[in-house]
């Protein structure tokens, strides 16, 4: 049931001894969620990382005129949660909703911890991912502040390949924090640019 994860971790050079192993199989929690379901309300504490083993989930913001901010895509092997609601029992300043159907393995933050216990390896993974996330939303900020749409357009095709295919392009135009008709001249510009340079 876990095998992903799992498989996931062994890419990560994680190797779980047969403590992890059993650890896993007895505490994650494996789940279904059809597309367009809430996983996560704003205002409501997020007690898990979501693991996604198959399908496609998204967090989200909505301002006080209604208008909706994608902060994150999750498609498979990503993790997606709201960090400050599972480590500091805060209200989710955020929604998780999964955009297609969706099978996902739930980790509490006490599974972290008793892994972590009983690896190095896993000590040094979790961190990482943790800095990651930290390196991750540094870089995510800098660019809605100073990036032209064009070059957060190229880096959202860099870090989800396949995710043009599966979403709408208002989702898309959502994330770069610009609207549709923006990004249709960014798509515009740069097929220009390509059958110039092609």
């Amino acid at each position: 049931m876990f095998e992903e994860l799992k498989r996931y971790f062994a890419n990560h050079s994680v190797i779980l001894n047969e403590a992890q192993n059993r650890l896993i199989d007895e505490s994650l929690i494996y789940k279904t969620y059809a597309k367009n379901e809430t996983v996560l309300r704003q205002g409501e504490q997020c007690k898990y990382t979501f693991f996604v083993a198959r399908g496609l989930m998204r967090a989200y913001t909505i301002n006080r005129n209604g208008k909706e901010h994608i902060l994150q895509f999750a498609p498979e092997n990503w993790f997606i949660s709201d960090r400050s609601s599972v480590l500091f029992n805060d209200p989710s300043m955020q929604f998780i909703e999964a955009v297609e159907d969706t099978e996902a393995i739930l980790l509490d933050s006490e599974v972290f911890e008793n892994l972590a216990e009983l690896s190095a390896d896993f000590r040094h993974f979790n961190l990482f991912i943790l800095h990651n996330h930290i390196r991750q939303l540094q870089k995510r900020i800098n660019q809605l502040l100073s990036a032209s749409a064009e070059e957060r357009y190229m880096d959202f095709i860099k870090m989800y390949p396949d995710i043009l295919l599966r979403v709408p392009q208002w989702m898309v135009a959502s994330y770069l924090g610009i609207t549709p008709e923006s990004l249709s001249r960014v798509r515009k510009d740069l097929a220009n640019k390509n059958f110039k340079t092609g």
